[in-house]
């Protein structure tokens, strides 16, 4: 998968606490588009977390983690 600019997209590692089972865990989010959300399993309890990855204007990556039915 090609990012935006047609370069192979920048991963960065974050980590975040699953909204289910409160386990920090590590994933890799991709960093060349200012919004996105996916759905990851959790590897702690493998419930689908929701995750909003929002980049700010300074390259700064936050990442939001909810249950699906939030």
């Amino acid at each position: 998968m090609l990012a935006q600019n047609g370069t192979m997209p920048e991963l960065t590692e974050q980590t975040i606490s699953c909204p289910y089972c409160g386990e920090a865990i590590s994933v890799l989010v991709d960093d060349s588009m200012n919004k996105q959300r996916y759905v990851e399993d959790c590897e702690v309890c493998c419930r689908p977390i929701v995750m909003d990855v929002l980049l700010d204007a300074d390259g700064g990556v936050a990442v939001i983690a909810r249950s699906e039915n939030e």
